[in-house]
């Protein structure tokens, strides 16, 4: 059987939702990992060139340019003949020495200095500054751009809704009102604080061979300030933060942070789903339709809120790999062992899954409706509300046993406006208060939140 690669992929981030990730897949793939490793392998010699070693001289620009143009213009050709390598070498590191070597085979100043290839270095050196450089590629270029967006858009909504009255619910209970850009102002607060974390996470990487004491190093050159020259590469040439204490490998400590960050992320977007989805059910929200498609196989009435279910979904299969990538890759058997590399390959599925539920948000968010007469009408049946502002008035004044007097006359039958006035007027309080109390309605009764709306963000 031959079908497209869409459908025969076990991953739905490489088949059913492919195109979705285009952005990602350049840059958490194995290709992207491949093109990483080159740049730091590029980058690594190009410094050794400098060092000032009587056995390999400076570099000259056109021998510079041709390196750096393999990683400009690395292509999957590029990484398709690495992979080709690695059959022979078995071993995915030593297959991108080699073609990198291969490519200075016609390139005198190069070739000559092919052994500094690589120089000193463990696989982990180059593999987990490539990993850094990877994430470092997707915070930047993906993930906080998307998780902008979202806030941007939730922000617009939060201001442009800011004034408009809603019933809220505590416990799924009526209570105290609240106005749709509040609820939504909630989260973008949320957001912001959460973007915060993520972006923070400072990106750890080093390069101080098989157990992280510069023992090759300083076999070779014993004079040379190998941590100040490593910290340079990591630092310097390839942006990232140096770590001088590790073991074999990197230990991930960093990486547990950015994913722990990425899980926060998820959760709150997770709880807003959910409450959309809860809105949408209630009528709060109508959902834009589009021309062709159907809500339901056997329902013609329906406009199924799949968007927010979708975000929900893919956020919680994001978060489960979050969590055991965080859980797992800080711990290491002695100096290393190999499961950090085998979960490491999943690294782009998880992100990828998180990603897909941004998507899904923003679509949901871009369909989304306001129905201010359902509002409204849920307010209007909901007088009991304003049992808060009365109890809370009465105690201001002394007035005995205010909350439960309102207790007694609130539950256990439905409230309406005349009865809630009628309780108001029998109660012994300056006319003015009175007056105030009269004019409250459900919809007016909302304290700040417009104001805190319409400054958010």
């Amino acid at each position: 059987m031959s079908l497209p690669t869409t459908l025969t992929a076990l991953s739905p981030l490489d088949g059913r939702y492919a195109a979705k990730l285009a952005a990602l897949r350049p840059l958490l793939s194995e290709y992207g990992l491949m093109h990483r490793r080159v740049q730091v392998e590029v980058e690594w010699f190009i410094a050794l060139s400098d060092a000032g070693f009587d056995e390999f001289k400076p570099l000259s620009e056109a021998g510079r340019g041709l390196l750096r143009s393999l990683v400009l213009r690395f292509s999957e050709a590029d990484a398709q003949a690495i992979k080709d390598i690695e059959r022979t070498t078995n071993h995915d590191v030593k297959a991108v020495e080699y073609w990198l070597k291969s490519r200075f085979a016609e390139q005198a100043e190069l070739k000559a200095a092919g052994e500094f290839v690589h120089f000193a270095c463990t696989s982990e050196d180059i593999n987990n500054t490539s990993h850094a450089l990877m994430l470092k590629a997707a915070r930047e270029e993906v993930l906080l751009p998307t998780i902008d967006r979202i806030t941007a858009k939730l922000g617009t909504l939060a201001r442009d809704f800011a004034a408009v009255p809603m019933l809220s619910r505590t416990h799924g209970q009526t209570a105290s009102p609240t106005t749709v850009g509040k609820e939504l102002a909630n989260v973008v607060a949320r957001l912001v604080h959460a973007r915060e974390r993520v972006a923070a996470v400072k990106l750890l990487a080093k390069m101080n061979g098989a157990v992280g004491n510069y023992n090759a190093h300083l076999s070779a050159y014993p004079s040379h300030d190998w941590e100040g020259f490593s910290r340079n590469v990591v630092e310097g040439a390839l942006g990232l933060t140096f770590n001088p204490y590790t073991i074999q490998i990197e230990p991930h400590d960093y990486m547990a942070e950015l994913f722990d960050a990425l899980t926060r992320v998820n959760t709150i977007l997770i709880d807003f789903s959910r409450d959309v989805w809860g809105y949408i059910s209630l009528g709060y929200f109508k959902q834009r339709t589009k021309e062709g498609e159907v809500g339901s196989s056997t329902m013609p009435h329906k406009v199924n809120p799949i968007d927010f279910e979708n975000a929900e979904g893919n956020f919680g299969l994001s978060s489960a790999l979050l969590t055991h990538l965080s859980q797992k890759l800080p711990i290491s058997r002695w100096q290393r062992d190999l499961t950090d590399s085998t979960v490491l390959r999943n690294m782009g599925v998880a992100v990828g899954y998180a990603q897909l539920g941004y998507d899904s948000l923003l679509r949901g968010l871009d369909k989304l409706q306001l129905n201010e007469a359902a509002l409204a009408a849920d307010l209007d049946d909901a007088w009991e509300v304003l049992a808060e502002p009365i109890q809370t008035v009465m105690r201001r004044f002394g007035l005995p046993e205010p909350y439960e007097q309102l207790k007694k006359f609130t539950r256990g039958q439905p409230m309406t406006r005349a009865l809630m006035q009628g309780f108001i007027a029998d109660l012994d309080l300056p006319q003015s208060e009175k007056d105030r109390l009269l004019a409250m309605t459900p919809g007016s009764y909302t304290g700040l939140a417009a104001e805190l709306a319409r400054r958010v963000g």
